[in-house]
């Protein structure tokens, strides 16, 4: 029996002006994929749009996508009342992704609003780029990132290039949540306020990209680099593969079987370089060519997974805070090197970030502050430092780059030439990528890490993830894995906690639901509900020193006994 409330909702789509095609999905729906399409409203969230493909209340189409865009559109209007307003849509290779961009588009232009429309996909990080450069308010791209194929989704941009924040984002939601059903969406489109971009645009960013190019003398020396990329079906096989040859590399081997942008992913279960199933293909490419480096980026080239042989000639993944601490790393050795590093630079990470970041940052005399879980507070950091101090790059755990600000999001096609950069550059002076990490570990310590995610589904799901956040606060541990824990940060609460001195420090950031643990062994334990999804994570980093790059497995192996200890511990 459906819920009368629900029932109600379907109704409203079956007799109002909606099409016929999704009318007649909507009358073939089985009862359970009928209340879970109607159920609730798709929530516009604080990055925007993101759920399953198809008809309902709780899904992506154009009628919810024309809300939302009419929500953004409403808002866009209230802020700039006297001015010329210009967005900029960018999408990717997901099913129906350049159906959701026109819709946009057309509501956008609907409403007196130029649209910039990108002539075909791109990667997301050129929509950013493009909104700075077009001189644009606001900008969407039609994405869901990495997720299954089922998914699509929206995220809006403002004036800076990067996602929407506070106050935005809730005064963007409100406006959409005001939108009082499909007749109050302008789905009317105005040919005239949409201009299609493409080359031009590209051409503007890739010389920004090649731009930031630090040792020209070592490619030259080292353009035979053998790289392996992948695209996994995505956007970045538009400039990746071009950038990389424009840059001086040409031995570049692209995985034919993903090159082909397919919003039905067909060689992996999730198109997802943090996973080492989304890698196989291009490891199995690598090991045959006998590859210096491999990449691979998510559909919409916003992240960036790589690999590289061992100590033990095996092809091994590299995590996102390890290649993080290699780019960071190369970054200021050139910087230094080129004398560019006056005390008024900085790098940006995030708080669940390995902090070997900030040892590096603070050796090379360079600012790191740290922001919450996102590159949205990156880029508003930035921001408010804007012509005070220099951003030279970041990163985030989750396979996430940054180099320079000319784009205000994560960018795999920039870090894709960078890492390509810095493993010629080890390469020149003999060592393997592996290696060079290593050198950093007997500098800094080596840092290890891990992330633990544990969904918990339904109402049910979510109270026990509260449950467990309402434990953590109210009765939190005094020791873990024999450590003391000898700091607690509260990011809800705003306050850091020295369990030593009693002391209390408020913490500068936006209230977010994370709560961290610092042992006195110098690990780092952060638990976070995840903002989107029936999960909570907890991020463990641990530490020690690294004598010689001989004791790396020795250490790497130590470190994981910790890991487990913690894990153990905590119950996770």
């Amino acid at each position: 029996m459906i819920d009368p409330a629900i029932q109600q909702k379907i109704d409203l789509w079956l007799n109002g002006p909606v099409d016929e095609e999704s009318k007649r999905q909507i009358q073939l729906m089985p009862e359970t994929e009928l209340i879970d399409s109607f159920y609730k409203d798709l929530e516009f969230g604080t990055g925007g749009l993101r759920g399953i493909m198809g008809p309902g209340s709780n899904r992506i189409n154009k009628y919810t996508i024309g809300m939302a865009t009419q929500g953004l559109a409403n808002y866009l209007l209230q802020c700039f009342p006297s001015e010329e307003i210009k967005v900029a849509i960018a999408y990717d290779s997901r099913n129906n992704s350049k159906f959701f961009a026109e819709t946009t588009a057309a509501v956008f232009s609907a409403n007196g609003i130029y649209v910039y429309l990108f002539e075909d996909l791109r990667p997301t990080p050129e929509l950013s780029f493009a909104i700075r450069t077009l001189g644009c308010k606001s900008g969407v791209v039609l994405t869901a990132s990495h997720n299954p194929k089922e998914y699509n989704g929206y995220k809006a941009y403002w004036d800076d290039g990067g996602q929407v924040i506070a106050p935005h984002d809730k005064n963007i939601i409100k406006e959409v949540q005001a939108i009082d059903g499909f007749s109050s969406v302008k789905f009317q489109k105005d040919d005239s306020k949409i201009e299609i971009i493409g080359k031009e645009v590209d051409e503007q960013y890739v010389k920004a990209v090649l731009d930031l190019t630090l040792a020209e003398d070592v490619i030259k020396r080292q353009s035979d680099l053998k790289i392996v990329f992948s695209p996994i079906h995505g956007t970045s096989i538009t400039l990746v593969p071009e950038v990389l040859s424009r840059k001086g590399f040409n031995n570049v081997t692209i995985v034919e079987e993903q090159a082909t942008p397919d919003g039905n992913f067909p060689t992996v279960v999730y198109p997802n370089p943090e996973e080492k199933e989304a890698m196989s293909m291009a490891l199995k490419k690598a090991k045959a060519i006998d590859a210096d480096l491999v990449m691979a980026t998510d559909p919409d080239a916003d992240r960036v997974g790589i690999a590289a042989k061992n100590a033990q000639g095996e092809f091994e993944l590299i995590n996102g805070n390890q290649a993080a601490s290699l780019l960071i790393y190369y970054l200021l050795v050139k910087w230094q090197e080129n004398k560019k590093i006056d005390g008024n630079q900085m790098i940006i990470k995030t708080i669940v970030t390995s902090d070997i970041l900030d040892s590096i940052a603070a050796d090379f005399k360079v600012d790191c502050p740290s922001t919450l879980t996102g590159f949205k507070f990156i880029a508003a950091l930035i921001k408010e430092l804007e012509g005070k101090k220099e951003f030279i790059g970041g990163g985030e755990e989750s396979y996430g780059y940054m180099i320079s600000d000319f784009v205000r999001d994560k960018d795999a096609v920039a870090s894709c030439a960078m890492l390509a950069e810095m493993s010629a550059w080890a390469k020149d002076q003999g060592l393997p990528v592996f290696d060079l990490l290593a050198e950093i570990y007997t500098k800094y310590g080596f840092y290890l890490e891990t992330l633990i995610s544990m969904t918990k589904k339904g109402k049910d799901g979510a109270e026990e993830i509260q449950n467990m956040m309402s434990q953590f606060r109210s009765n939190p541990p005094q020791l873990i894995a024999g450590s003391k824990v000898s700091r607690i940060c509260d990011y809800a609460a705003s306050t850091e906690k020295n369990l030593e001195t009693g002391e209390t420090i408020a913490i500068d950031l936006p209230k977010s639901n994370v709560l961290q643990f610092f042992l006195a062994d110098g690990s780092k334990i952060s638990a976070r509900p995840s903002g989107t999804e029936p999960k909570i994570k907890f991020y463990i980093s641990v530490n020690e020193p690294l004598e010689s790059k001989e004791a790396y497995d020795e250490t790497k192996a130590s470190l994981e006994t910790k890991i487990e200890a913690i894990k153990s511990d905590l119950q996770l």
